[in-house]
C-alpha cells in the first residue's frame, strides 16, 4: 500500500490534544529545567550551592533505579484502556499537586532557621516530583509509538506536540522571567519566593488541567501481546536491543546540556542582570523555529534520521564557536550580547525543531526493532531508560555547574532577608564561556554513536512491512479466538 493510501488512525482532534497535552506538561516542567532549578534553590531558597549540587547528583543516581524500575511496571500493565493510557489519566492530580509543594517551599519554610531542615524539604520535595513526572512522562512518551503503526501517524503527533509544547512552554518561561524581573527591579512589592509559589500554583492549574488531555483523548492502537512481561526480561530485552544502546550513548554523552540551562540563567541573572532579556533574544529563534515545521517533510525526503541526528551535533559546534569569539570582549554589552546570542538561539532552534521529531521517532523505531525480534514491544522500559540516561546527564552537569559557581567566584550572601550575588573578577567571563562555548563543544560527542547506527533506508522499511504483516495476523487470530467462543 502507498503512503498516499495509506489509512490514517489518528485524526487531527486527537493529535491536537495530544499537543496541548505536550503544552500542559511544558509549561509544569519548564520553571523545573536545571538553569531555573539551580537559581530556585539557591536565590530563591538561599540554600548552599554544595548542597544543592550533591542533591542534584544524587536524584540522578537515584533514577538509575528508580526509572527503569517504573518503565518496567508500564510495561506490564494490562487494562482495558491499554498499558500506557491508564498512567495518562491518574497522574495529572498528584503531578499538579507535587508542583506547588516543590516551588512553595521557600513560602512554607519561611519562618524555619534552620538551613538542615530545608534542605530536607528540597531532597523530599523534588524526589517526589521527580517520581511523579516519571510515571506521566514515559507513558506520554510512549504513546506517540501506541497511538498507531503507521509513521505517518506518529510524526503528525510528535509534531503536534513539539510545535505546541515550545510554545506554551515560551508562554510559561515569559511569566516566570517577567514575574522575577518585576519583583527584583521593584516594579512589583513581592518577593522571588511569592513569585515562585505562584508559578507553581499556575502551572499545577494550568499545565496541569492540558495534561489531563492525553489520558482523555488519546488510544492505543498498537496491539500488544497479553502476556505480562518481567522486569528481568524487560531488562533482557533492553540489552539486545542496539539501536536504543546507541541513543542511549549518545544522550550519555551530550552531558554538557545541564551547563547550558544553568549558565544561561546566570548569565541573564547575574551578567546582564535582566531576566527577560532573554525573551527578546528568544524571539528571532522561537519564530524560525515554528517555521521550520513545514519544512520538516521535505527535509526528511532529503536526509535520513541518522544524518539530521549528525547535522545537529555539528551545527551546534560550529555556531557555539563563532559566537563565543564574537562575543569575546563584549559579554555583558546588551549591544553586542544580544545580536550574537540571537545567531545563537537562531541555529539552535532550527536543528532542535528538527532532533525533537526525529529523536523520538527513532526511539519508536527500535521498539518496532524489538517487537519484530521478540513479539514485545517495551515503550515503558525504552523510554524510561532514555529519559533516565538524559536526566542523569543533565542533573550530573547541573550539579558539576552549581558546585563551580563558587569556584568562579559567584556566590550568594542575605542582606535584609533577600539573597545578593557576590562576584569575583572574571566571573562574568566564566559564565559567558560556560554558557555559549562549552555545552556545544561537549554535546558534539554525542555524534559519535550515530556513526554504527543502521536503523535507516531499506532495514527500517522491512521490519515496519513485517510488523504491518503480523499484527494483521494477530488481529485476524484473536477475531478468530473471540468467534469460537
Amino acid at each position: 500500500m502507498s503512503a498516499e493510501n495509506e489509512k490514517r488512525y489518528v485524526g487531527y482532534g486527537e493529535a491536537l490534544a495530544y499537543g496541548f497535552a505536550a503544552g500542559g506538561k511544558s509549561f509544569v516542567t519548564t520553571p523545573t529545567q536545571s538553569g531555573y532549578l539551580s537559581l530556585f534553590f539557591t536565590k530563591v531558597f538561599g540554600l548552599p550551592a554544595g548542597a544543592v549540587s550533591s542533591m542534584m547528583l544524587l536524584s540522578g543516581l537515584w533514577d538509575a533505579v528508580n526509572d527503569p524500575l517504573i518503565g518496567s511496571v508500564i510495561d506490564k500493565t494490562r487494562t482495558g484502556y491499554g498499558k500506557l493510557r491508564p498512567w495518562l489519566i491518574v497522574t495529572p492530580l498528584p503531578f499538579a499537586l507535587l508542583t506547588v509543594v516543590l516551588f512553595g517551599g521557600p513560602t512554607f519554610m519561611n519562618g524555619v532557621k534552620s538551613v538542615g531542615v530545608k534542605i530536607v524539604y528540597m531532597y523530599v520535595s523534588y524526589v517526589l516530583w521527580e517520581l511523579c513526572y516519571t510515571f506521566a512522562d514515559v507513558p506520554f512518551n510512549g504513546m506517540t509509538t501506541a497511538v498507531s503503526p503507521l509513521p505517518r501517524d506518529r510524526t503528525r503527533v510528535i509534531s503536534f506536540s513539539t510545535f505546541i509544547s515550545g510554545i506554551v512552554a515560551g508562554a510559561s518561561q515569559t511569566l516566570l522571567l517577567s514575574l522575577m524581573d518585576a519583583s527584583e527591579k521593584g516594579l512589583w512589592n513581592v518577593s522571588l519566593r511569592t513569585v515562585f509559589l505562584l508559578i507553581g500554583v499556575i502551572a499545577a492549574g494550568f499545565g496541569g488541567g492540558l495534561f489531563s488531555l492525553a489520558g482523555i483523548f488519546t488510544k492505543e492502537r498498537v496491539v500488544q501481546s497479553a502476556r505480562q512481561p518481567s522486569i528481568k526480561e524487560g531488562f533482557r530485552v533492553l540489552i539486545h536491543n542496539k539501536p536504543l544502546l546507541l541513543i542511549v550513548v549518545s544522550n550519555m554523552l551530550m552531558s554538557a546540556g545541564g551547563l547550558y540551562n544553568v549558565f544561561t540563567t546566570y548569565y541573564f541573572a547575574e551578567v546582564v542582570q535582566l531576566n527577560s532579556l532573554k525573551l527578546l533574544i528568544d524571539i528571532p529563534g522561537g519564530a524560525v523555529g515554528i517555521g521550520t515545521y513545514p519544512f520538516i517533510p521535505a527535509i526528511k525526503r532529503k536526509f535520513d534520521n541518522k544524518q539530521l541526528m549528525i547535522i545537529h551535533f555539528i551545527s551546534k559546534a560550529a555556531i557555539g564557536i563563532i559566537c563565543f569569539f564574537a562575543g569575546f570582549r563584549h559579554y555583558a554589552n546588551k549591544a553586542v550580547a544580544v545580536p550574537v546570542l540571537m545567531l545563537l538561539n537562531i541555529v539552535i532552534s532550527i536543528v532542535h525543531t528538527v532532533r525533537n521529531i526525529i529523536s523520538t521517532e527513532m526511539i519508536g523505531d527500535t521498539i518496532d526493532y524489538m517487537e519484530l525480534k521478540t513479539g514485545e514491544r517495551n515503550e515503558g522500559i525504552s523510554f524510561a531508560v532514555s529519559s533516565f540516561f538524559g536526566k542523569l546527564t543533565s542533573s550530573v552537569s547541573t550539579s558539576i555547574a552549581t558546585a563551580v559557581l563558587p569556584m568562579i567566584g559567584l556566590t550568594y550572601r542575605t542582606v535584609n532577608g533577600e539573597q545578593v550575588a557576590v562576584k569575583g573578577e572574571k566571573t562574568d567571563f566564566y559564565i559567558w564561556t560556560f554558557y555559549v562555548l562549552v555545552p556545544q563543544i561537549v554535546n558534539a560527542l554525542g555524534v559519535i554513536p550515530f556513526f554504527w547506527y543502521d536503523l535507516t533506508g531499506k532495514r527500517l522499511a522491512d521490519i515496519r512491512a513485517q510488523l504491518a504483516e503480523r499484527r494483521e495476523r494477530m488481529v485476524a487470530e484473536m477475531g478468530e479466538t473471540e468467534g469460537s467462543e
